[in-house]
């Protein structure tokens, strides 16, 4: 679909950059979610840079995964980050 994540790469404090088949591009944080189930595992680092795509999903080897919808809803626009500094030298 034309929400599907074509690109991921984790970046410091649990964020990560996620670019959809659509050409969205940003920032989903996910700080928010860390102390709930079975996201908990992804607060150790070397684990949650494991992230990758399966079936245009953002997932980890443990079956956590973000939908593409979630995505769309929460992120923060990679044109609005950039513009705060966010993103230099974060990739």
């Amino acid at each position: 679909m034309h929400w599907d994540v074509k690109f991921v790469q984790p970046l410091e404090e649990y964020r990560i950059y996620v670019e959809l088949e659509n050409s969205q591009k940003g920032i989903f944080d996910l700080k928010p979610y860390l102390h709930r189930g079975v996201f908990q595992e992804l607060r150790n680092v070397q684990y949650f840079n494991q992230v990758g795509i399966l079936f245009g999903a953002v997932t980890w080897p443990n079956e956590q995964d973000i939908a593409p919808e979630t995505l769309l809803a929460e992120m923060i626009p990679a044109d609005h980050q950039a513009k705060k500094g966010g993103l230099a030298g974060k990739m």
